[in-house]
């Protein structure tokens, strides 16, 4: 097997691998990275979004050969407990989530968002998250706290 070899969280990673292999197999089961979900396993509900480059992407359908020697960011790379990224803060001052199953999902494709475009308009916002289906109804707070999150992020 190939060893593919990208960046996780700003930490170097190799991974001996079948080069179709899906992302998120490999960082769910490989790299004990948990925050990206299995959900449709095809594309469609944003649940394991991550971050490749500047873009928000479905790692049920990335093959591994195509992240190599690429930056890939999870959750786990957005903040810490102790310090969270603002879109972090925001979702909880903003009660941004219930059952947490699309929230990894949706902060990934927020801050690709918000690394191209730092002031997002609301339209903006919501059509960065058409592809994350969330089933609690929260998706109005979730627009909130992005913009939220960018105006915290501008004014620092």
């Amino acid at each position: 097997m190939p060893t593919i070899q990208f960046q996780l969280n700003g930490t170097a990673a190799a991974v001996d691998t079948d080069p179709d292999q899906p992302l998120l197999d490999v960082l769910r089961s490989r790299l004990g990275v948990t925050s990206p979900h299995f959900g449709c396993g095809a594309g469609e509900c944003g649940a394991c979004h991550v971050m490749v480059g500047d873009r928000a992407m479905a790692s049920c359908e990335i093959p591994m050969w195509s992240v190599a020697d690429k930056d890939v960011v999870t959750v786990e790379g957005l903040g810490t407990a102790e310090q969270p990224h603002p879109l972090q803060r925001a979702f909880i001052a903003e009660q941004a989530m219930q059952c947490g199953y699309c929230v990894s999902g949706i902060l990934i494709s927020s801050a690709a968002l918000l690394k191209r475009n730092p002031s997002p308009t609301e339209a903006e916002v919501k059509a960065a998250l058409d592809r994350n289906l969330c089933r609690c109804g929260s998706h109005n707070r979730m627009v909130r706290a992005v913009l939220r999150a960018a105006s915290e992020m501008a004014a620092s």
